[in-house]
């Protein structure tokens, strides 16, 4: 069996950094080599809202003229809107999900609807909540804001602690490289946990601000 992969990341900062782009690649890749062959790879840097994906299009492409499947790690990185994957249906190519490759096409349109549903249940119960909290006189927002500034401060503690530790180097390092080199140095995060590309990233950041 061919396979085209497909991703999707929503920022261009999770393309670089490798944050959900990475799993997505080792879902992908495993479930290829094991049930055939991966015949091209195609990376979306776009919202899932946005319907226009010019890199989804080279994707349907490829595949059609290899006579392979669309490969997806998650069906949230396609899309959770049913219009859209019923479009994307209706263009002639089989869809397969990492998470559940052996689901039909009637049961991916019943996941997304299920997916679409529950987000407009959330967006009216956070929106009624709101509502409510407004109407007692509640400030919306300070709690988070005081939570948020000391948050700040003790990362930039932690950040200064580890700075000189550090390789000159360690801003032109990968998240994931810099996260394994700090752990193999034996340093964890503020918190005590193992570094992670987004713990790194956090850190990185953190570092490079102005203080």
């Amino acid at each position: 069996m061919k396979y085209v992969g497909y991703y999707r990341v929503s920022t261009k900062k999770q393309a670089r950094s490798g944050l959900g782009l990475e799993a997505q690649q080792q879902m992908v890749r495993q479930f290829a080599g094991t049930h055939g062959e991966l015949v091209g790879e195609f990376v979306e840097v776009e919202s899932g809202r946005n319907d226009r994906r010019v890199e989804l299009a080279k994707a349907i492409n490829a595949a059609k003229k290899a006579g392979a499947s669309l490969l997806i790690a998650r069906l949230d990185r396609f899309s959770r809107r049913v219009s859209f994957i019923s479009a994307m249906m209706e263009k002639g190519v089989r869809l397969v999900i990492v998470e559940m490759p052996n689901a039909t096409d009637f049961q991916l349109h019943i996941f997304a609807a299920l997916a679409q549903e529950e987000r407009r249940l959330i967006s009216e119960r956070t929106k009624a909540a709101l509502a409510q909290a407004r109407l007692r006189g509640t400030v919306l927002g300070k709690n988070g804001r005081i939570l948020a500034a000391e948050n700040k401060a003790r990362a930039v503690r932690f950040a200064n602690q580890i700075r000189d530790i550090l390789p000159e180097s360690w801003h032109s390092m990968s998240y994931s490289h810099l996260a394994r080199y700090l752990n193999e140095a034996g340093i964890t995060t503020a918190n005590g946990n193992r570094f992670y590309a987004q713990s790194a990233k956090n850190l990185a950041d953190v570092l490079s601000s102005p203080q």
